[in-house]
C-alpha cells in the first residue's frame, strides 16, 4: 500500500504525543485532585461520579444514538444535514447543547438532591469534563502514539499487519495514520489549551445549570443550552471547512471567559456550604 509508504513522522510526534498524553491525564486527575483537597469537608464524590455517568449517557448513549440516525444512516434527514453546511451546524450544535445541559439538568434537579452545595456543582463538573478527556480523547492520543512508534520504526509491512490495517480497511485507516505522523509541538498545545477551555466550560456551564435549580429558575436552562451551542458553532463550521483551525481556538477561548464570567458570578451568589457528608 504506496500510501502509507510515503507517509513521513517527524523527530517531534512521538515526544509530543507522549506529553500530550501525560498532560491530558494531569488536566483531569488534577482538577479534581485540587478541588477535592481544598473542600473535602464541603463536597460528595458521587456528584462527581455523577457528572462522570451524566456525561456517558448524555453524550456518548443518547447523541451519539441520535447522530447514528441523522448523520451516519443514508435517509432523506442524514441527506438533508449532510448537504447543507447551516443544517449541519444549527443541529450539530443543538443536539451537543440539548443532550448535555439537558443531562445535566435532570441529574442535578431529580437525582442529586442532598447536598446541594457550590462545592459539588464545581465538583460534578469535573467528573463530565475529565471523562470526557479519558475515555474519548486519551484513546485516541494512545492510538496515535501507538501508530507512530510503529511506522517510526521503518517497516510499514509490519506496521500494517500490527494494526491490522488491510487493504479492505485501508481507506478508512489513513486519515489517523496521517494525522498522528502531522502531531507535532504546536498540535500537542492547541489540544492541552482545547482540554482546559473544555473543562472550564464543563464547570461552567453545571454552575449554571446548577444555580437555575436551586433557585427554581427554568431560564437558566435555555440559557446554558444557548451558550453551548454558541462554543460550538465554530468547531462544526471547521468540521465543514469553512473556518481555519486558529479562529477556533480564540473562538473557544472567547466563549470559555464569557461562561466563566457568567459562572462566577453566580457562584459567588449562593452561600459556601457547611460541612457534608464524604
Amino acid at each position: 500500500m504506496t500510501e502509507f509508504e510515503s507517509i513521513v513522522f517527524g523527530k517531534s510526534c512521538i515526544p509530543a504525543l507522549s506529553v500530550t498524553i501525560i498532560l491530558m491525564i494531569a488536566i483531569a486527575v488534577g482538577f479534581f485532585l485540587y478541588w477535592r483537597a481544598s473542600h473535602k469537608q464541603r463536597t460528595n464524590i458521587s456528584y462527581l461520579i455523577a457528572g462522570i455517568i451524566g456525561f456517558i449517557v448524555s453524550a456518548r448513549v443518547l447523541e451519539l444514538g441520535v447522530h447514528y440516525l441523522c448523520i451516519l444512516m443514508d435517509n432523506p434527514v442524514s441527506r438533508f444535514i449532510n448537504g447543507s453546511t447551516a443544517a449541519f451546524v444549527i443541529y450539530g450544535t443543538l443536539m451537543a447543547g440539548v443532550f448535555e445541559e439537558c443531562g445535566r439538568y435532570i441529574i442535578l434537579r431529580y437525582v442529586l438532591k442532598k447536598n446541594r452545595t457550590r462545592e459539588n456543582a464545581i465538583l460534578y463538573g469535573i467528573g463530565h469534563g475529565g471523562i470526557e478527556i479519558l475515555a474519548v480523547l486519551l484513546p485516541n492520543m494512545i492510538t496515535y502514539l501507538a501508530v507512530a512508534v510503529l511506522f517510526s520504526q521503518g517497516d510499514v509491512e509490519k506496521a500494517l499487519s500490527s494494526l491490522k490495517i488491510t487493504e479492505q480497511t485501508a481507506a478508512a485507516a489513513l486519515p489517523s495514520v496521517q494525522a498522528a505522523a502531522a502531531f507535532d509541538y504546536g498540535m500537542m498545545a492547541a489540544n492541552v489549551v482545547e482540554r482546559l477551555l473544555a473543562m472550564l466550560l464543563h464547570i461552567g456551564l453545571t454552575v449554571i445549570v446548577f444555580y437555575g435549580v436551586i433557585k427554581a429558575r427554568k431560564r437558566f436552562l435555555p440559557v446554558a443550552i444557548l451558550l453551548h451551542m454558541m462554543m460550538d458553532a465554530f468547531p462544526a463550521l471547521y468540521q465543514r471547512g469553512v473556518v481555519p483551525l486558529w479562529s477556533v481556538e480564540v473562538w473557544a477561548a472567547c466563549w470559555t471567559a464569557v461562561i466563566t464570567f457568567v459562572a462566577v458570578k453566580l457562584y459567588g451568589k449562593m452561600k459556601a456550604a457547611p460541612s457534608v457528608a464524604i
